[in-house]
């Protein structure tokens, strides 16, 4: 990872990933793999998801290295020059048996696999997701614990409500700060019992997408940056397939962004990638897919959705300002567990999605020469 503070002084370079699930499946995979009893359905071991991937591309290995599920991702990055890697992890940290009742998944990674997000040389998981209480509240606390010793920031998740709605301060150096704000809306699944309250632990679960909550995060926003730093704001919000872009999701973003309270809009919880826009000169990725996860073997599901593509987002931000000045987007594929570059039918796939549903919006992604697609914008876009 670069040195931040030895960064050019105009440019702030980031990766920003969607949904990072390390349980279940990537959990037995790695070399410590926890307890893989789960309570669903159809599934009451978590070996059964590397059995269906098998079943489907072959052979895995087991007691893999923290680097295998990253793949050819790690060289993409570090190519890219990135100074600040940021996800949203979508798994509890834990060895409790404590299930949440009446949620029929439940993600979960032995906290002895830990490395694997120091692997992926993460500075800052976001929290506010509807798996991260999958194992209780013992089990968040526990997810907290282990992030902080791995020197991992956090956001959207803490011991109270203060706590859990604190950004994470990353340095940008020059006395400046990257602050990264994260919550969840109910649309992506989260029970109503988790939001975090005065001496109660859980997520910053937003209320709804109301102007007013709008300018409640604009008031926080303005009076953690006091002027001196970059805002993203995460949110986990949406179903997780479909292609088409909710009108309130376009509107609370631009609200967010017309109000100060953010420079980027960082949206997950999509487990395919959704169309990009950018908006009075501000990035907003309203679905950025998921990036590692165990579905290798689930069918495909209906409407040509596919589940193995995944996406880097390499974001080049005004350090003063805050303004976009060039996405790249490499597309990646999930195979036998780990990401390696898309093929032709992947690629073409995800191209598709991008450009079709960026027409409303003012966008499209051309492609490189060296795999990479360009962000390119200034048509006027639909209204929200």
């Amino acid at each position: 990872m670069l040195d931040v503070t030895r960064a050019p002084a105009e440019t702030l370079t980031l990766l920003l990933a969607g949904d990072v699930m390390t349980g279940r499946g990537i959990d037995q995979l790695l070399a410590h793999p926890g307890s893989p009893a789960l309570h669903e359905a159809g599934v009451g071991d978590a070996r059964e998801y590397l059995r269906m991937a098998e079943r489907r591309n072959g052979a895995l290995p087991r007691a893999v290295s923290n680097r295998y599920v990253w793949g050819d991702a790690l060289q993409a990055i570090e190519d890219a020059g990135v100074q600040l890697r940021i996800a949203n992890l979508e798994t509890a940290i834990t060895t409790s048996d404590e299930t949440w009742p009446g949620k029929a998944v439940h993600y979960r990674m032995n906290p002895a696999n830990v490395g694997v997000l120091a692997a992926g040389a993460l500075d800052c998981c976001t929290l506010a997701n509807n798996h991260v209480l999958d194992w209780g509240r013992p089990g968040l606390l526990q997810t907290l614990q282990t992030l902080r010793e791995a020197g991992i920031a956090t956001a959207g998740a803490g011991e109270d409500g203060e706590a859990a709605w604190a950004p994470a301060s990353l340095p940008i150096g020059q006395g400046r700060r990257l602050l990264v704000f994260s919550c969840a809306t109910s649309d992506s699944g989260v029970p109503g019992g988790w939001t975090a309250g005065p001496r109660q632990s859980g997520i910053a679960r937003l209320p709804d997408l109301s102007d007013s909550t709008a300018r409640d995060l604009a008031a926080d926003a303005a009076r953690h940056r006091r002027g001196d730093g970059i805002v993203i704001v995460s949110i986990h919000w949406g179903s997780n397939w479909g292609l088409e872009v909710p009108r309130e999701h376009r509107r609370f973003a631009r609200r967010l962004i017309d109000l100060g309270a953010a420079d980027v809009v960082h949206g997950h919880s999509s487990h395919h990638p959704l169309p990009v826009e950018v908006y009075r000169g501000k990035l907003i990725l309203y679905g950025c897919g998921d990036l590692i996860n165990d579905y290798e073997g689930i069918d495909p599901r209906p409407g040509d959705l596919r589940a193995d593509v995944a996406c880097l987002y390499l974001v080049r931000l005004d350090r003063a300002r805050g303004l976009l000045r060039r996405l790249e987007v490499v597309p990646m594929q999930r195979f036998r567990m780990r990401l390696v570059h898309a093929d032709r039918q992947a690629r073409d796939w995800a191209h598709t999605l991008f450009n079709e549903g960026g027409r409303d919006l003012g966008t499209e992604l051309v492609a490189q020469r060296d795999g990479l697609w360009l962000l390119q914008w200034g048509r006027a876009p639909v209204p929200a």
